[in-house]
């Protein structure tokens, strides 16, 4: 099984995202299913924010996780930009704690920038890893210049990760964000890792017939397959997410597919890498 490392801790290469998740609460219990199908099939890092749902997305994770022992889950949590201040960072996160019915965090995102000094943020994101309500802090929706600027700050390099938008449609970040992360060694999550609402699964990815033939050599399906493909190098963790518990299962065959350099190749001619510095992707 394809692990990374984060701030010390190994996890498998796919996690769960929660985005979408929590807000329709006919759907809670499907959601919950897919959760802990997801844990059950050997994920551990579950992704999530204060933003999905204003707030639901978490509450339904802390519900999911109820029957867990929480040393056995990496639980992912982010701020949002105007949240993430002195004056307002810690309340934010206490609140956080509470929907998620947990005392700590393994990781806590700064979910992208706003009109906060960026050193600011650090600072008390840096605090709460002193005084123990997080483990582990990163940063989300980062290009270059921004991890550049992070890393002149006292406390920049002990940002244990970059959440970015990654997909084989979307390899922009392969041009200078990924071997700047390389260098550096800062581990990448990568979201929406099949593209826009994964729960709608609405892309020409997985009816590409290039990915569906190689789907079929390996075995697994087009959405697997793409997920293999993303965690490749090892230094990658996925998050897609799902409200089927079959697909949650289902997606922790990725981290023992093995793709070929044939399959890779032909991976890149159908989607081929960037030759040019393009704006970062945000969904």
């Amino acid at each position: 099984m394809k692990k990374v490392t984060l701030a010390g801790v190994e996890v498998p290469a796919i996690g769960l995202g929660t985005w979408h998740m929590g807000e329709d609460p006919s759907q809670e219990q499907r959601e919950i299913n897919a959760i802990r199908s997801g844990l059950d099939a050997g994920a551990r890092l579950i992704d999530t924010a204060e933003m999905y749902g204003s707030g639901k997305s978490e509450a339904l994770v802390g519900k999911a996780l109820a029957p867990y022992q929480r040393d056995e889950i990496y639980l992912v949590s982010k701020v949002l930009p105007n949240n993430a201040s002195q004056a307002k960072l810690e309340s934010h996160l206490d609140e956080t704690l509470h929907r998620l019915q947990t005392d700590y965090l393994d990781l806590y995102l700064y979910h992208w920038r706003g009109s906060v000094p960026l050193a600011e943020t650090i600072n008390e994101l840096d605090r709460m890893k002193q005084i123990g309500k997080i483990k582990a802090w990163g940063v989300s929706n980062f290009d270059v210049a921004d991890m550049e600027e992070l890393w002149e700050l006292p406390a920049g390099k002990y940002a244990a990760v970059n959440e970015d938008l990654y997909n084989i449609e979307e390899r922009g970040i392969e041009y200078d964000l990924l071997p700047w992360q390389d260098e550096h060694h800062v581990p990448l999550i990568a979201y929406s890792p099949v593209g826009g609402k994964q729960n709608e699964l609405g892309t020409s990815m997985l009816t590409n017939q290039v990915v569906r033939e190689i789907a079929e050599q390996h075995d697994v399906t087009p959405y697997v397959l793409l997920l293999a493909w993303i965690i490749r190098n090892g230094k990658t963790i996925a998050i897609p997410q799902t409200n089927n518990s079959e697909h949650a299962a289902a997606n922790m065959q990725a981290t023992k597919l093995e793709l070929t350099p044939t399959d890779l190749e032909r991976l890149d001619q159908e989607y081929p890498k960037p030759n040019h510095k393009v704006p970062l992707a945000i969904n």
